[in-house]
């Protein structure tokens, strides 16, 4: 991630030169393979995550330990059907969400016990895993297929194990439920006082929203978009501040 820092206000620049009619990315999915959208079940994940993620997104890192053969069989699934060219664009979607998510918890096991996600050398740049054919890292994911999807939105649902990141979501993402969840993330993200503070006239907001501003900005300013979620309305003169951003891990 710390590569990427710099180039932050370039990348969404040039996603929305390359995205303007929301194409999929070629890198999102692999040509090699023969799986079908309707053979991929996330409901390992799901249930992984129904047992081992509070509502409010504190993660039982322990429990997934106990669960940690349960979890490689279902990386295991996601090795074995990588998104095809064929597939639906939310099935894309959730797809690589869900592996973001789920190889943050293994990345996070395969460390443990620590205190942040920033004590393991580079976290965000190595490769770590193989997704079908293809050796991935955790910022490849994020930058180069989901940033690259004309859906802001995903910000809120990939999970970086830090208590200042938008909760992991207690269930799996799907392609039917998709709409739905991004919504509800979005709203929770953003009304989340510990992670925003929101008045009339002044916000203070996570760093999520700077870092990533241009994202944001696609469809009008960042206060545009807070204002399709917020439960105060925010005047679009409002002045913006930016929170400090706890690392810590979200246990």
């Amino acid at each position: 991630m710390k590569k990427y820092l710099l180039t932050l206000l370039l990348l969404p620049l040039l996603s929305c030169a390359k995205n303007k009619n929301t194409e999929v990315p070629t890198i999102a999915y692999q040509t090699t393979t023969t799986a079908d959208a309707k053979n991929i079940n996330h409901s390992k994940w799901n249930v992984l995550l129904q047992k081992n993620v509070s509502k409010n997104g504190t993660v039982n890192y322990k429990g997934f330990q106990k669960d940690s053969k349960e979890l490689k069989l279902y990386l295991s699934e996601l090795s074995a059907n990588v998104p095809a060219k064929s597939w639906p664009k939310n099935a894309i979607l959730a797809y690589w969400i869900n592996a973001y998510n789920a190889y943050t918890v293994q990345l996070i096991l395969d460390n443990y016990p620590i205190k942040s996600i920033k004590d393991i050398s580079d976290p965000w740049g190595k490769k770590f895993f193989s997704l079908g054919n293809k050796k991935y890292s955790l910022e490849e994911i994020e930058h180069e297929i989901l940033r690259k999807m004309d859906e802001p939105r995903i910000h809120f649902a990939i999970n970086c194990a830090s208590f200042s990141c938008p909760n992991l979501l207690n269930e799996a993402y799907t392609e039917a439920k998709l709409s739905q969840q991004l919504i509800a993330v979005s709203k929770s993200f953003i009304n989340d006082k510990t992670k925003n503070s929101i008045t009339p006239n002044k916000i203070e907001i996570s760093k999520i929203f700077d870092w990533f501003a241009g994202d944001f900005k696609r469809k009008g300013s960042v206060i545009d978009f807070l204002n399709q979620y917020s439960s105060v309305k925010i005047s679009s003169k409002a002045k913006i501040n930016y929170k400090d951003y706890d690392w810590s891990l979200n246990e």
